[in-house]
């Protein structure tokens, strides 16, 4: 049944923005995009308050005039088309839904609007598509944050846009509902087989749910690509901080091939070739806290492994799954391992220690970029 309420959406091309810039006064909020986002597929545009996202979002749903660029949905231009006028349709945070009406007319309300007079079968089919059939006599007040959302996202649907915008859907409600919904939103996504566009500054949101990622920092886009991607090759110091943690380390290249050897802070180090994009000996050198293991100060370290020497756990967090440290290096700096918890012992707060990892999982960037770029956005500034 769920199947056949899409059923009557034909495929309608690529959403693409070129050039696309907004400007308020001296400040330039979306700076020159340009962006391919492919049809059927669900993409994130993933960034901190400010960084230009949700400006995107609302140039491409008519609620923002471009200073300069063009918007097309397939090879049509809507560029300069009324809102109510574009394939499109928004679901925001707050749901916005009608508290006066039951859910069954709340979902009904566009077909409605548009002056449809049989209703109840695409009505039906949507609440089935959204599994909330049972409730649709209820008001959206008689449910909790992520029925109202799932209700939001059936009043948009039904009007059967070519791209469904999602701003910050689920930023309303708790963990555990966020976590429900981001699972309920890509199966609703696949179903369909709709283009999904949304805003979010939740790293985990956006790789959980996306096909496609886009980092975007200060107006611009960072880097675009698959979750693992970006997460296993960040192409900045900006994505590597941002998305997830990272611990980066400065060093110099002493070596080139398809094998790298960088000399950091009196060790040598090395990286898979592939996966250094340092256009210059300056290199910052970067492994997820994941990645790496702690040994003993007096242990053995394996030859075959990159080993940072002379550390010491400065704080030491057991969170059940994982035991997340922070050692602090020789030069002062502190950096991150998380183990998991498979009946190793627990270092505690002024241990002696090497950092050891495997140098296939090792990455490498510009050196001359920020260390710390990204890396003081915290999700209270986010929001």
């Amino acid at each position: 049944m769920k199947a056949l309420a899409m059923t009557t959406l034909d495929a309608v091309g690529d959403l693409r923005l070129t050039g696309l810039t907004k400007r308020f006064g001296s400040f330039t909020a979306v700076d020159n995009l340009d962006l391919t986002i492919p049809q059927g597929s669900f993409f994130a545009l993933l960034g901190a308050s400010g960084c230009g996202k949700t400006t995107t979002l609302r140039m491409v749903s008519g609620l923002e005039d471009p200073t300069a660029g063009r918007i097309y949905i397939g090879d049509t231009e809507v560029t300069s088309t009324k809102p109510y006028k574009r394939p499109v349709n928004t679901v925001f945070q707050n749901y916005a839904l009608f508290p006066h009406l039951n859910i069954y007319d709340n979902v009904a309300f566009g077909l409605r609007r548009r002056g449809v007079k049989d209703v109840k079968k695409q009505v039906e089919d949507m609440l089935a598509l959204v599994e909330l059939g049972h409730l649709a006599k209820r008001k959206p007040s008689q449910l909790s944050g992520g029925q109202q959302q799932r209700v939001a996202v059936g009043r948009a649907l039904i009007n059967q846009p070519q791209v469904l915008l999602l701003d910050e859907p689920l930023g309303a409600l708790d963990l555990k509902l966020r976590r429900q919904m981001q699972i309920e939103l890509k199966r609703i996504q696949v179903e369909v087989g709709l283009t999904f566009v949304h805003v979010t500054h939740d790293q985990e949101e956006a790789m959980t749910m996306a096909d496609t990622i886009a980092v975007m920092n200060a107006g611009r886009i960072e880097q675009l690509g698959s979750p693992e991607e970006l997460y296993e090759n960040p192409a900045t110091t900006f994505v590597a901080n941002f998305l997830g943690q990272s611990n980066l380390v400065v060093g110099t290249t002493v070596a080139k091939g398809d094998v790298i050897a960088v000399e950091a802070h009196g060790h040598r180090l090395t990286l898979p070739g592939a996966r250094c994009q340092a256009p210059s000996d300056a290199v910052i050198v970067g492994v997820r806290p994941e990645k790496v293991s702690l040994l003993p100060a007096d242990a053995e370290t394996p030859s075959d492994q990159n080993v940072l020497t002379g550390g010491v756990v400065t704080d030491a967090s057991f969170i059940g799954v994982s035991t997340q440290y922070l050692v602090k290096m020789p030069w002062g700096q502190e950096l991150s391992v998380f183990e998991q918890n498979m009946g190793k012992e627990i270092f505690r707060p002024g241990s002696a220690v090497s950092l050891t990892w495997d140098p296939s999982q090792t990455f490498g960037l510009d050196g001359r970029q920020d260390i710390e770029a990204g890396a003081d956005i915290d999700d209270e500034a986010a929001k």
